[in-house]
């Protein structure tokens, strides 16, 4: 078969059609799934996306090029590449999966998969043009293949993270899109069986049957295949796990070590988080003149909440955490819930599902004490809560002689983030006070307390800590030689400096 000139029926050009727009989506989803989950392995989403999309328009562009050697048969390789582009695309993340838990060549694979699936999305419009050439004008021609492309892209757009992330998680994503294009592939083959050769049915069919039966062992046995790949990725034993909207969320537990991760990094071990959150919230509740109104911002799992409601005098609690699964888990999962002692259940606390930098925006009540118990600044969307800009906003929502404390990441791995998390809120006009201390499953961690007067903290008692005691206190703010401050330039979000020091310092470890 060559190119059909003026002889494309009406189902096969509604085929046709239809195969654009399903391309268009399918690639964008793949695309936005490789970008994400390289993200999720490897961090820094902004780098993760930028190559992603990168190498993929670069390879789209070397498909259209090479779609001059196809010279004839058009509409079966058409089929063809519908069918490879499922069997490729249906199976990525699988397989990026199993290449992250058994090898260290993820960048590697993943940007062979992304030429792969680019290259085969780029021969498909100008082999559609070639085909659709006889049945109209190239303007009339190009124009509806351009509008179906875009459209499928803008919808599979908004269906990824809206509707298919959060609901299926991405490796059952990966694989039911993959089917969508082999349904797709199927179809033309069969809307277009009586024009093909009798040998290239025979081929195209026992393709897509192959295809079929990859994508659908892969379905079947979707849920096994991610407790093997995670059960590799973490040592204790996996109790939870659940794809949210923004985040991978997984839930250890051995013996008595109870430990949360979000998108792979260790948010807290029980056997020693009281050292965390204690160094964290107890400064900043014993220094502030007014505990009746605390803000944490960030803190879903509660734990900072349960060390603040330790102090009678608190009335108001707000917790303002991005991720609602996060939260709803600090409630209701009972070994989480045990260990925050039910704090985000209390009649005090108010949790809000909010971006942190929206709510910081907003007119407010004043707070004696803000604390920000976030994630570490590895990427700028998190970075621009350590940012001057956040601090300043921050100042607006603090009563006279109120407090704000962060946790900083380490000032031994990571030390020129950590000081210039200091070094931002200084810009912002706070006098602080730095500190660190160990704590064993994160190495020596770093926190920063911020006034607008000079702090003095030499004389807190530390009476609702545990673990803190005055004279602990006390060496917690020398830093030997290797931990003490360096010059560094303050976070702004036109300029965000902390993702880059951060990814530098940690990248040396």
């Amino acid at each position: 078969m060559t190119e059909p000139k003026g002889t494309i029926s009406p189902l096969g050009m509604a085929l046709l059609l239809g195969a654009i727009f399903v391309v268009a989506g399918c690639g964008i989803i793949y695309e936005l799934l490789i970008g994400s989950t390289s993200s999720y392995f490897l961090g820094d989403s902004v780098e993760q996306f930028s190559i992603t999309i990168g190498f993929f328009l670069f390879a789209m562009g070397i498909g259209s090029w090479l779609s001059q050697l196809v010279r004839q048969r058009l509409v079966e390789r058409l089929i063809g590449l519908e069918i490879w582009l499922g069997l490729i695309g249906g199976g990525s993340i699988p397989f990026l999966y199993s290449v992250y838990a058994l090898s260290g060549q993820f960048r590697y694979w993943m940007v062979v998969l992304i030429v792969a699936i680019g290259i085969l999305i780029g021969l498909e419009i100008p082999l559609l043009v070639r085909i659709l050439r006889g049945a109209g004008s190239l303007r009339s021609i190009l124009a509806n293949i351009l509008t179906f492309d875009y459209l499928g892209a803008l919808i599979a757009a908004l269906l990824f993270p809206f509707l298919l992330l959060p609901s299926l998680g991405a490796l059952h994503t990966s694989v039911l899109v993959g089917l969508v294009n082999l349904v797709v592939g199927t179809a033309m083959l069969g809307g277009f069986w009586k024009e093909l050769y009798s040998r290239s049915r025979k081929i195209l069919l026992a393709q897509a049957l192959i295809t079929f039966l990859f994508l659908g062992g892969l379905l079947i046995n979707a849920d096994s295949l991610l407790d093997r790949w995670e059960s590799k990725l973490y040592a204790d034993r996996i109790i939870f796990s659940e794809q949210s909207t923004y985040q991978k969320i997984v839930l250890t537990k051995w013996q008595d070590d109870l430990r949360l991760y979000l998108n792979g990094h260790l948010q807290f071990s029980s056997v020693d988080e009281h050292r965390y959150h204690e160094a964290l919230v107890h400064p900043a509740m014993e220094l502030t003149s007014s505990r009746k109104r605390v803000l944490i911002i960030g803190g879903g799992d509660g734990l900072s909440v349960r060390e603040v409601l330790k102090y009678e005098e608190v009335d108001q609690v707000d917790v303002v955490d991005l991720d609602p699964a996060v939260t709803k888990l600090a409630r209701r999962n009972v070994h989480v819930a045990r260990l925050n002692e039910q704090a985000l259940n209390n009649p005090k606390v108010t949790v809000i599902n909010e971006d942190g930098f929206s709510f910081l925006q907003r007119a407010h009540l004043q707070y004696g004490v803000v604390l920000a118990d976030l994630p570490d600044p590895r990427e700028e969307a998190l970075a621009k809560l350590y940012s001057v800009e956040a601090y300043k906003l921050i100042d607006r929502l603090l009563s006279p002689g109120g407090v704000i404390a962060t946790q900083a990441t380490s000032p031994y791995y990571s030390r020129t983030a950590y000081w210039c998390v200091g070094r931002s809120m200084a810009a912002a006009g706070f006098e602080i006070h730095s500190f660190h201390l160990l704590v064993p499953s994160f190495g020596e961690w770093g926190f920063h307390l911020a006034m607008r007067k000079p702090v003095d903290a030499r004389s807190i008692a530390f009476g609702k800590s545990a673990f803190l005691t005055p004279e602990l206190w006390r060496t917690m703010a020398v830093f030997d030689a290797d931990m003490n401050e360096v010059d560094v330039h303050p976070n702004r979000l036109d300029k965000s400096m902390l993702s880059r020091y951060y990814r530098h310092d940690w990248a040396e470890w």
